[in-house]
């Protein structure tokens, strides 16, 4: 095998881990709440600068500023829900659309008011792994080895906690676990401060391997988008999975003729496969 298609796989293999931990918060909101957050890209912005001016402005250490941006951001994806959500939740699909796309637009452009349109770095250096003739990056093997540990932790949490038990019971059926006397506001609420605290690690992952500019949130809120429809709305699994394809033939396009063509690839493999599945590949 050529060693630098190699390479483009293993990239793409460390892509997939941090757009499936995105895609796992964007779903999970999605699945419980039953209302598609357009903005989720980006609550992953304003994370990516916190721990840029916490480290970079303030001085604080990156371990420090990467807790305080995912609590942060958890505490917005709960105040996002309570000003946003909860008023349109008996609305039309269409309004909560449009409700969520308007915070999108009231983010970025908020972000351009304070900070500009100008590109900023962290300014953290890693090392390049080299095995044999294949370059790693390590700030990509990091990201992907603590967004796996992130979906883990979710997993196990849904799993064995009392609360996660809950969040799937009302993901299955929300209206007969509201007549036996769960109080689905509070969990709506805490789904959203979980899905936001994804938001908050992955801005934290992303921070290590790109610039951040107030319109970021466009580059990665259409492909978590289309994975998470890719794999089945709803569908933490499908979109799991859903991510690693799309990250593959990004990677491997990216690599056989361009970035830009690649994107178009993707997409296109989207178009077409949801005309033979609407409801996504992995969707019951």
């Amino acid at each position: 095998m050529d060693i630098y298609l190699l390479e483009a796989i293993v990239n793409g293999l460390l892509l997939g881990g941090v757009l499936a931990l995105l895609a796992l918060g964007l779903n999970l909101i999605f699945g419980v709440i039953d209302v598609v957050w357009i903005a989720y890209a980006d609550l992953v912005m304003c994370g990516m600068y916190a721990v840029y001016w916490l480290h970079s402005y303030y001085g604080w250490p990156l371990p420090l500023a990467c807790v305080a941006a995912v609590i942060a951001i958890a505490c917005l994806g709960m105040l996002v829900h309570v000003l946003i959500i909860a008023p349109i939740l008996g609305a039309a699909p269409v309004n909560q659309l449009l409700a969520t796309g308007g915070l999108l637009f009231f983010l970025q452009s908020f972000a351009t008011l304070l900070f500009g349109t100008d590109f900023r770095n962290i300014g953290v250096r890693l090392p390049i792994i080299e095995l044999g003739d294949i370059y790693i990056s390590y700030a990509r093997l990091l990201a992907f080895g603590v967004a796996l540990a992130g979906a883990v932790v979710l997993y196990l949490f849904l799993k064995r906690s009392y609360l996660g038990i809950a969040i799937r019971a009302i993901a299955q059926d929300r209206e007969v676990m509201g007549l036996m006397g769960v109080d689905q506001r509070r969990i709506y609420l805490i789904t959203s401060a979980i899905g936001g605290a994804l938001a908050g690690l992955g801005a934290c992952l992303l921070a290590l391997q790109y610039d951040v500019h107030p319109f970021i949130g466009n580059t990665f809120g259409p492909l978590i988008f289309m994975i998470c429809v890719l794999g089945g709305l709803g569908n933490m699994i499908g979109g799991f999975i859903a991510s690693f394809i799309i990250s593959q033939i990004i990677s491997i396009g990216g690599y056989y003729w361009s970035t830009e063509l690649s994107y178009v690839l993707a997409f296109s493999f989207f178009i077409v496969l949801m005309l033979a599945r609407p409801r996504g590949i992995f969707a019951r």
